[in-house]
């Protein structure tokens, strides 16, 4: 098969989200995101699981994004817990050993925060199934690091794409940020397929060019 764009890549990925209705748009009563920032829209990636055909498609477009833009791997690691089957699914895939990384360390036997068996010096990228600014991939991170691993690329399904942070917060610790879609190129697929009213992608587009200025309106309202 003859290995997709970057650009076809996003352009099939936000069509696949948009038909399993993983794409939510609640404008008065927002999502509150982990940092404590707000939104109107929600990408809910873990639905991805329960779609075979969606899910094997969103996979091939990983391994080849993760063939053309990362030079070598000795094994993929999945945070916990929504980053788990991604990161199964592509070690499968690229025939690598699979790890997974605990948020913190397990409270009783080894204390393991990383589950596997991970070799000394190893080339690590970490999988998960999206990011926003880019804070919760550090603690991931580091945890491999210390394990002895070398980490320079985290592959998310879905990037906000609208916080500056999420990459500089990465690139900061030597990480580069890869992504199939983002939230441009899923309203993008949106406007063409007819997916959501013109009204209610209006207002998508109003928090996507100044998130902060969204919040605060609405919360001064």
């Amino acid at each position: 098969m003859t290995e997709r764009s970057p650009s076809d890549a996003a352009r099939l990925t936000s069509r696949a989200l948009l038909d399993i209705k993983a794409v939510n748009f609640r404008p008065d009563d927002p999502y509150t995101f982990t940092s404590g920032r707000v939104s109107p829209v929600y990408i809910d990636c873990r639905k991805i699981i329960s779609f075979p055909k969606q899910r094997s498609l969103i996979i091939d477009l990983a391994v080849e994004l993760m063939r053309r833009d990362i030079a070598s791997l000795d094994a993929v690691a999945g945070g916990e817990t929504a980053g788990i089957p991604y990161a199964a699914w592509l070690a499968d895939r690229l025939d690598l050993p699979m790890l997974y990384v605990r948020k913190q360390p397990k409270g009783f036997g080894r204390m393991a925060q990383i589950e596997g068996d991970l070799g000394a010096s190893w080339r690590v990228a970490l999988v998960e199934d999206l990011a926003t600014d880019g804070g919760s991939k550090i603690n991931f991170i580091n945890a491999l690091r210390t394990a002895g691993a070398t980490v320079s690329d985290v592959i998310v399904i879905f990037h906000y794409g609208i916080f500056p942070q999420s990459v500089a917060t990465l690139a900061a610790q030597g990480v580069r940020l890869h992504a199939l879609a983002t939230w441009r190129d899923v309203i993008r697929e949106a406007r063409a397929g007819g997916d959501f009213s013109e009204a209610v992608l209006a207002e998508i587009d109003r928090f996507l060019d100044d998130p902060d200025g969204w919040a605060a309106r609405r919360a001064a309202r």
